[in-house]
């Protein structure tokens, strides 16, 4: 298309209508009253007695693995520690709020991650669809709250090593290894990581979409020239911060076991779930006659990228599980023995419904050409994304926060409903402050002209 009929199409200003709102109001109400449903029949269930006995099978399945490999008395405590997390349904509570909040805060802190990726690149290709990964990353304050929140009120409940009486010398909780990891897993420094993970992303954030935002008014190239350093910056931070916060977040969860693969996975699964994110929003916007300067190109460079990093995550999930495997120490076997068999058997079927959705599925849909920029077929691989990543942080954190307690039922979906409704609310509220297509970014021309035949 030529310079001179692109100037009307960038002109695109997103309306949030009072329609949406209500839309996405009546979500979280509906999530709302399923969080209140499933809570009270968790409440009046017979949950207690389905937890004690799938913490008698944890128990058993790990101390077999420990005689087997002479570890007994290291299987015993990982046992005790898989008894202990058999909870109530207030600590069920707290799990899913827990996973939600490290579910959307990763999936909000990849779209400072692709625009940073892309800055530092150059890359020009990403430009009349920016906006959408620059709005992602404003929901973290409201992750920030609920998740310090969260481990201030329920962490006692959701991390075995806030338990004073692991590190009592001689006492009949003391645990070696545990209390080996104080210097790094306790209450005052956790929480400061916590606190400072949050601030600094955000804070990068902020820096640039005000850049952004300048730019837009301004022009001239040093908007973009201040991006680049404040990207590249950000990466530097998160090559960081993505593993140390995956290590708290998550790992930190089942005390005894550790994967130096454990950064990667949790980074690899952000990162399609957001890239998911990005495109879905994309597709849903051009569908209802915004961002019409995205072609097929832009699609299939996206449905490319799902793509490729859905099966980056697989690796990432069989190298980890391999190398476990292969090692059969029962220090690390644990963890798959608690999903395979232990606690009643109840997360092996979500174990494998996660590969299914994460790899199978997508790689299958994804796999032909056109598919990649088809709108019906990238809304069904995004959803898929979506939907399985949430399971695999299920699969991650339940087993080891409330065992045999946990259920796949209203309580778990109401949450996961409430925190997305959110999740839309806000990036539709970002999308609204500035012009969709950014008018005076210096590769925009450059992305106008994307087309690869």
């Amino acid at each position: 298309m030529a310079s001179a009929h692109s100037i009307p199409s960038i002109e695109e200003r997103f309306e949030f209508t009072s329609e949406a709102k209500r839309n996405l109001l009546i979500g979280g109400g509906v999530g709302l009253a399923l969080v209140a449903l499933g809570a009270y029949l968790a409440a009046t269930g017979g949950g207690h007695e389905a937890a004690a006995r799938g913490a008698e099978q944890a128990a058993a399945a790990v101390g077999h693995a420990g005689a087997e490999h002479g570890a007994a008395g290291h299987g015993a405590a990982a046992a005790a520690e898989g008894g202990h997390h058999a909870k109530s349904w207030v600590a069920r509570i707290w799990a899913n709020l827990w996973v939600n909040g490290v579910y959307f805060t990763g999936m909000s802190v990849v779209g400072m991650f692709f625009i940073s990726y892309n800055y530092l690149a150059q890359a020009g290709w990403s430009t009349v669809f920016k906006r959408i990964p620059e709005a992602l990353p404003a929901f973290l304050p409201y992750m920030g709250v609920v998740m310090l929140l969260t481990f201030i009120f329920g962490g006692h409940d959701l991390f075995h090593w806030t338990h004073e009486g692991l590190y009592e010398v001689g006492g009949p909780e003391y645990d070696k290894i545990i209390a080996g990891k104080r210097g790094f897993l306790n209450t005052p420094f956790f929480i400061i990581r916590l606190v400072i993970y949050f601030a600094v992303w955000y804070w990068l954030w902020r820096v640039i979409r005000n850049l952004s935002l300048k730019e837009d008014e301004i022009g001239g190239t040093e908007f973009y020239e201040k991006s680049i350093r404040f990207g590249t910056a950000f990466l530097v931070v998160f090559g960081v911060t993505s593993s140390t916060s995956a290590w708290d977040f998550v790992m930190s969860i089942d005390t005894h076991w550790f994967s130096t693969m454990f950064g990667w996975y949790t980074l690899a699964s952000w990162h399609v779930a957001g890239l998911a994110v990005i495109t879905l929003t994309v597709v849903m916007l051009r569908e209802r006659g915004y961002l019409r300067a995205v072609n097929s190109s832009h699609l299939r460079d996206l449905g490319k990228f799902i793509f490729a990093f859905s099966i980056f995550w697989t690796y990432v999930w069989f190298a980890q599980f391999l190398l476990i495997y292969y090692a059969n120490l029962p220090e690390e076997t644990i963890y798959f023995i608690e999903r395979f068999r232990g606690h009643g058997g109840f997360y092996k079927a979500p174990f494998f419904i996660t590969l299914f959705l994460n790899f199978f599925f997508p790689f299958l849909v994804l796999m032909t050409r056109d598919a990649k920029y088809t709108h019906s077929i990238l809304k069904v691989a995004c959803w898929s994304v979506i939907i399985g990543h949430y399971m695999d942080f299920y699969t991650n954190i339940m087993p080891g926060t409330v065992g045999a307690g946990a259920e796949l039922g209203a309580l778990e979906w109401g949450f996961f409903l409430i925190f997305l409704c959110a999740f839309a609310y806000s990036i539709a509220s970002q999308l609204e402050k500035a012009n969709l297509i950014p008018r005076n970014h210096p590769m925009l021309e450059e992305s106008l002209h994307h087309d690869i035949a």
